[in-house]
C-alpha cells in the first residue's frame, strides 16, 4: 500500500509538471519571463523527485542496495537541483518584486536575455559546489555493513559511513548549506517586504488585489 501510494503522488507529480512545461513551451501567451523561470522550476521538481522517489519505491519492497556509482549520482544531482532551485525561486520573487514595484520597466529590467541569465546562474550555481562535495564523499572509506540512515544518497547521510575523522569537512558542510539557504531566504524576504510596502502604497482597490494574487501564488511556492 505504501509504495502504491507513493507511486501514485510521483505518477501526478510528474505530469502535473510535464502538462506545465508543455503549456508554457507550445502556447505563445505563456512566453513571458515569469512563466519561464516557473518552468524551469516545475523542470527541476520533475528531475529532483525522478532521482529519489523510483528509487525510494524499491527500497520499500526490499531491494534496498545501491551502488557506490549510483550513490555518487544521488549526491551529485540531488546537490546541482537543491541549489539551482534556492536560486531560481530568489530570481523569481525578484521577477515579482519588478512586476509589482517597477511596472513600466519591467520588460527592459527582466528581458528575454535577464531571464535566460538567471537561468544559467542557478545552474551553475549547482554545478559549481556539487562536483566537489560529491568527490570527496565518494573517496572515504566506508565501514561495514555500509547502511545509509536514509531513504536517498544524501551528503550528511553518506558522512555517517566513514571512519575517519572528517569533522572540518562537516562543518563547512553545515555552513555552506545555511549561506545556500539564508542568502536567498533574506533577499527573498527583503523583496517582499518592499512588494508589500508597495501595495500598501497604491490607491487603486484592483491594482491592490492583483498584486497580492500574484504574490499569494509565490508565498505559496515559497512556504512550500
Amino acid at each position: 500500500m505504501l509504495i502504491c501510494l507513493i507511486l501514485l503522488v510521483y505518477f501526478l507529480a510528474v505530469v502535473g509538471n510535464a502538462v506545465l512545461i508543455l503549456l508554457i513551451l507550445l502556447d505563445s501567451w505563456f512566453h513571458s519571463p515569469m512563466y519561464f523561470l516557473l518552468s524551469q522550476l516545475s523542470f527541476i521538481d520533475f528531475t529532483l523527485i525522478s532521482t529519489m522517489v523510483p528509487k525510494m519505491a524499491t527500497n520499500f519492497s526490499g531491494k534496498r542496495i545501491i551502488s557506490q556509482v549510483g550513490c555518487g549520482a544521488q549526491v551529485f544531482i540531488n546537490q546541482i537541483l537543491g541549489i539551482a532551485e534556492c536560486l531560481l525561486l530568489t530570481f523569481m520573487f525578484y521577477d515579482c518584486y519588478i512586476a509589482i514595484c517597477k511596472p513600466p520597466r519591467y520588460l527592459v529590467i527582466v528581458s528575454h536575455t535577464i531571464c535566460t541569465q538567471m537561468v544559467v546562474v542557478s545552474w551553475a550555481g549547482g554545478a559549481v559546489t556539487s562536483p566537489a562535495h560529491m568527490a570527496y564523499d565518494m573517496h572515504l572509506p566506508i565501514h561495514y555493513p555500509g547502511v545509509i540512515p536514509h531513504f536517498l544518497c544524501e551528503v550528511m547521510a553518506v558522512l555517517k559511513l566513514t571512519c575517519e575523522d572528517i569533522s572540518v569537512y562537516v562543518k563547512s558542510v553545515v555552513v555552506s548549506s545555511f549561506l545556500v539557504v539564508l542568502v536567498p531566504l533574506s533577499l527573498i524576504l527583503a523583496s517582499y517586504t518592499l512588494i508589500f510596502l508597495a501595495v500598501l502604497c497604491m490607491s487603486s482597490l484592483e491594482g491592490k488585489k492583483k498584486a497580492l494574487a500574484m504574490c499569494s501564488s509565490h508565498l505559496c511556492v515559497f512556504t512550500l
